[in-house]
């Protein structure tokens, strides 16, 4: 019976560790009585495991204590602002660069102020915090005084209160909002203090630039030997293969395409092993496919009508060869709610609509990885292929099959 017993044990503790590795990709940040508390859990009793490998394959570190587990994730790509932070609720607006600021102060705050702290208190300090001649000269205002103020304000608090940085104890964002009342909370401090994820304070940065600034906080040590450079590029490769959508050849440098080459096999196994992820190879790039479908914070196909007007964008995209202007595409969506307008809502039917429309799916689009934005226009890129289709065709009953259309089959389909 010892030997049955070990496999199922065995078998538990790779799914247990599975599912803490799956939740620290999908939340960075885990708290103890917080909506993924199961999986803190599971992360405290596999932290030592999940460190080394973090460590080892990403140079992420991880921190767990009794209140929290924080991941420190460094995107493969700095350059990357197509997965902002976003609002909770059913709008799910992504943050703007105001937003980013006031969260950015909102920490700064909360970390010199007191164990409870009402959200009129927080606002004062924000308003003048953001008084600093810098950030006025970089063109950022907040005083309070307009109601999308007040709106931008609540949906930082909002993200905090998601994240565990803080705790309502009385009151309501809307009510602030609206000028009828004030909202009290608890600061978490060890949540709060887990919020940083560089490597160095910004504090600490002297370079002006922001690109600079990005790129000296996440540094490593001086790459001055091959295995500190290799190191380097296992961790940007493993990096990308995580949280990007494709993973493309053609935007590595030399070296990094070299090493992937060279390590396919290793790097795409050891994700695999550690998180369920199976690697669909292509011509063209990596993508790691998650089965369950639950470590994406964008979808495609999606439901309703910007998700139905993303997949038709998608599939004339992709059937296109050269670069598509934003115009021609909002022209598209104007043919198109004449076919399918019945399906849509009311404000997509609009008038005037249609470039709102076209933004929204390309916003998507690019965020996947399935197309770029030029100077000429929008490109299609390969991973776009597999929403190329003929035209549909009606048969009678009894046609055969072989009339039907069927996805095309492209270069890039190809393994």
């Amino acid at each position: 019976m010892t030997g049955p017993l070990t496999e199922v044990l065995d078998g538990q503790r790779e799914a247990d560790l599975q599912r803490a590795a799956r939740a620290l990709l999908k939340e960075p940040l885990l708290t103890a009585d917080g909506p993924y508390a199961d999986a803190f859990r599971l992360v405290r009793r596999h932290a030592a495991e999940l460190r080394e490998w973090f460590e080892r394959n990403t140079g992420w570190t991880l921190r767990t204590d009794a209140d929290a587990a924080r991941l420190r994730k460094t995107p493969g790509t700095l350059t990357d602002a197509t997965h902002a932070a976003r609002e909770t609720g059913r709008a799910a607006l992504p943050f703007t660069r105001r937003r980013y600021v006031l969260l950015c102060l909102t920490l700064a705050a909360l970390e010199r102020g007191e164990s409870q702290v009402a959200l009129g208190r927080l606002a004062e300090q924000v308003v003048l915090a953001a008084a600093d001649p810098e950030l006025v000269a970089a063109g950022i205002t907040f005083t309070l005084e307009r109601r999308d103020e007040r709106l931008d304000l609540a949906a930082v608090v909002r993200l905090l209160l998601r994240l565990g940085v803080l705790r309502r104890v009385a009151g309501d964002e809307e009510a602030y909002v609206s000028g009828a009342g004030d909202v009290l909370y608890d600061v978490r401090r060890r949540v709060l203090a887990g919020m940083p994820a560089t490597r160095r304070g910004p504090s600490m940065i002297e370079a002006q630039d922001f690109g600079e600034r990005l790129a000296e906080m996440t540094s490593q040590t001086a790459l001055d030997s091959d295995e500190l450079r290799f190191r380097a590029i296992r961790w940007k490769l493993t990096r990308l293969l995580l949280d990007d959508p494709v993973l493309y050849y053609d935007d590595l440098a030399d070296d990094e395409l070299a090493y992937l080459t060279r390590q396919r096999g290793f790097l795409t196994a050891r994700i695999s092993e550690l998180t369920g992820l199976v690697a669909e190879v292509r011509a063209e790039g990596i993508a790691m496919v998650d089965p369950l479908d639950d470590l994406t914070d964008v979808r495609m196909p999606e439901q309703g009508t910007h998700g139905h007007i993303t997949l038709l964008l998608a599939g004339h995209l992709a059937r296109a060869d050269e670069p598509v202007e934003s115009a021609e595409l909002a022209s598209l969506v104007r043919e198109l709610a004449l076919e399918h307008g019945g399906f849509w809502s009311k404000s997509a039917r609009e008038p005037g609509a249609e470039p709102e429309l076209v933004e929204q799916a390309l916003e998507k689009l690019v965020a996947l990885g399935l197309v770029g934005r030029t100077d000429h226009g929008v490109v299609p890129r390969p991973a776009l292929a597999r929403y190329a289709v003929n035209e549909p065709v009606v048969r009678e009953p009894g046609t055969a099959r072989g009339s039907a259309a069927s996805p095309r089959t492209t270069a890039q389909d190809e393994r």
